[in-house]
């Protein structure tokens, strides 16, 4: 056979099975699944691998950009939403939300295999009465400590905020670091401020500020003192070192606490898979019994109201709810599940497990505050400057900028 007709065949070949595959592709219908967690992608790949294969009806694709909410909201301003989308309940949730993107759920029996807390909070965030989110997993934000620093110097877990600063003290005199400080990175000067705004003001205030009923100023000035007084007890380049320096400094024991979220365990163990974590909520006030743990919906899926195939992104969801996923999700993730009777045995975080078990929570501050506020970098600037009254009124300047444009 000439090289000519040869390659002829080939390509036919080539052309008929690619034809062949398309056609068995064609008949599955495909379903994007589009989530902004790099860190979950494997995860998320592992459970749609599994329902990919467990029938043949539905194919759904994972998409996970870098920046992945730019690329969402751009992506919605030209009318090419996913079908599913996995996002954090923040204020990217609420402004799609409110535009309208999403299905209603609100009466939807996917519901009926999640906690209530958490939907509620979904609604209280996006201020509408309509669900248009499953919550799927949730984190927490609180205190982490060394158990065998705090077993060598006979340390007790705090239960007060007089108790926390205390403990901090003892930690300070016997010339060992109290809190691993990673405010090089401004998104990490936020989780202080979450613990004691949302257990001293509630998330109330942020109702009550929408309609312009009350000002920080008015309302935030012991949560300023506060967010002050834990940088007595940090380490001397607070804002010199970032979150994986403090992921990794933790890890080697380089300090007794470290407060941060639970999404940070497998990052810690990367570089230490033996550290004794023991972790706490941050206490804020003078009773114990009121302390409440910050714990939010670190995903939800919503389905796009404009999708083709919202019978076929139910299923899958309803696939992520079962338990053994949720489970599989959590346990990697170190998150903690939505889904009734699914529990998270990680002992890294077994002494929040009973606030869990109660509903002794709080969602995060920073959730009900608009992205444009920029909270981020206006308290890593406080925490700089250290001028309360600076403080304060850039906030409600920078909310009332942004209610103006909403």
């Amino acid at each position: 056979m000439k090289l000519g007709k040869w390659i002829a065949v080939c390509l036919s070949t080539v052309l008929i099975l690619t034809a062949c595959g398309a056609k068995e592709e064609s008949g599955r219908v495909q379903i994007e699944f589009f989530q902004n967690k790099p860190e979950a992608k494997g995860s998320f790949d592992a459970l749609i691998d599994k329902f990919n294969e467990s029938q043949s009806r539905i194919k759904v694709i994972q998409v996970n950009p870098p920046d992945a909410e730019t690329v969402l909201k751009t992506r919605v301003v030209k009318k090419d939403i996913p079908d599913i989308i996995g996002i954090g309940a923040t204020d990217t949730y609420s402004l799609l939300a409110q535009s309208g993107i999403f299905m209603d759920l609100t009466n939807n029996s996917l519901l009926s295999h999640v906690d209530e807390t958490y939907v509620e909070m979904l609604k209280d965030v996006a201020g509408m009465e309509e669900v248009t989110g499953i919550p799927y997993s949730t984190n927490a934000n609180g205190v982490m400590y060394n158990k065998e620093i705090f077993k060598e110097m006979g340390l007790r877990v705090p239960g007060t905020w007089d108790e926390l600063l205390a403990t901090a003290q003892k930690v300070k005199e016997a010339g060992k670091i109290p809190f691993y400080f990673t405010y090089k990175d401004d998104w990490q000067t936020v989780l202080p401020f979450n613990a004691l705004a949302s257990n001293l003001e509630g998330i109330e205030f942020y109702m009550d500020r929408r309609e312009g009923k009350v000002t920080f100023a008015e309302k935030y000035r012991e949560i300023a003192e506060k967010q002050l007084a834990l940088m007595d007890y940090g380490h001397g380049d607070n804002f010199g070192k970032n979150y994986a320096d403090g992921n990794r400094g933790f890890a080697r024991g380089e300090s007794a606490m470290y407060i941060q979220g639970t999404w940070a365990i497998p990052e810690i163990r990367k570089a230490n898979p033996d550290v004794p974590i023991g972790f706490f909520p941050l206490p804020t006030g003078d009773n114990p019994e009121e302390n409440k743990l910050i714990s939010g919906v670190d995903t939800l899926l919503a389905i796009s109201d404009s999708s083709k195939h919202k019978e076929e992104a139910q299923q899958f969801i309803q696939f992520l709810l079962k338990p053994e996923n949720s489970k599989q999700y959590i346990t990697e993730q170190t998150l903690f599940s939505t889904v009734d009777g699914v529990k998270q045995d990680d002992p890294a975080v077994a002494e929040l497990l009973p606030y869990l078990e109660r509903g002794q929570v709080l969602d995060f501050a920073d959730h009900y505050i608009p992205a444009a506020v920029q909270l981020n970098s206006v308290i890593q600037s406080f925490l700089q400057n250290r001028d309360i009254d600076g403080y304060l009124k850039k906030l409600d300047t920078e909310w009332d900028k942004v209610a103006d444009r909403r």
